[in-house]
């Protein structure tokens, strides 16, 4: 299962995010769930530094990736909205696999 962490301030903006764990929806190469998931939390990251010139301190191995948001990243309502974003994708992953992923807010 992949289990997906959204930690939020006092406010609700987004600090920082964990992935952690396997889908197991399918063989490693075809799981669409894993695929799913990795593509819109990598692309959120990469979206961030891209888009906004803000670095999150990321860390990605197999199976696991994290990002923190630096203070700027937190204050900035562009960084938040791409942020907002990728749960919005998540929650929808998350209801169309509930066996597979579980999202903690």
């Amino acid at each position: 299962m992949i289990k997906i962490d959204i930690r939020r301030d006092e406010r609700q903006r987004i600090e920082s995010f964990e992935v952690s764990g396997h889908a197991g929806y399918d063989d490693p190469g075809k799981d669409i769930v894993c695929a799913g998931v990795s593509a819109v939390t990598v692309g959120a990251v990469n979206a961030i530094e891209r888009l906004t010139g803000i670095v999150p301190k990321a860390k990605v191995k197999s199976g696991f990736l994290s990002a923190d948001m630096p203070p700027e990243g937190v204050e900035s309502d562009r960084v938040q909205l791409l942020l907002e974003g990728m749960v919005v994708a998540l929650e929808d992953i998350a209801e169309a696999y509930a066996k597979h992923v579980r999202l903690k807010q």
